[in-house]
């Protein structure tokens, strides 16, 4: 894993949240070049603002670091709607996930 993986993640996430590197940085309290200055490689966020950008990307470290399983738009709204649902119809959506994987 490297520094470029990090500055790509975050502009990624960024992008599929569809919002701007100037909105997030003001959202997270700092200047409007903030996120610029990490995705163009002048510095790297320290480990407590990472684990707040992942917060604020609506990711956990876990999912941040994951290489193996990049969230694309799709997966990501799939996702934002699950975090809105009871337990009981996340529970439903499981069964029709597990459904059609056995077909």
């Amino acid at each position: 894993m490297t520094e470029d993986f990090i500055r790509d993640r975050i502009t990624q996430l960024r992008q599929n949240k569809n919002v701007s590197e100037r909105k997030m940085s003001l959202d997270l309290g700092h200047s409007t070049s903030y996120i610029r200055s990490i995705t163009s490689g002048r510095s790297l966020p320290s480990t407590p603002e990472l684990l707040y950008i992942c917060e604020y990307l609506g990711v956990t470290p876990k999912e941040f670091f994951n290489e193996e399983q990049l969230t694309t738009p799709t997966r990501q709204k799939a996702i934002d709607y699950i975090y809105k649902l009871p337990e009981s119809d996340i529970t439903l959506l499981i069964n029709i996930i597990e459904r059609l994987q056995n077909k």
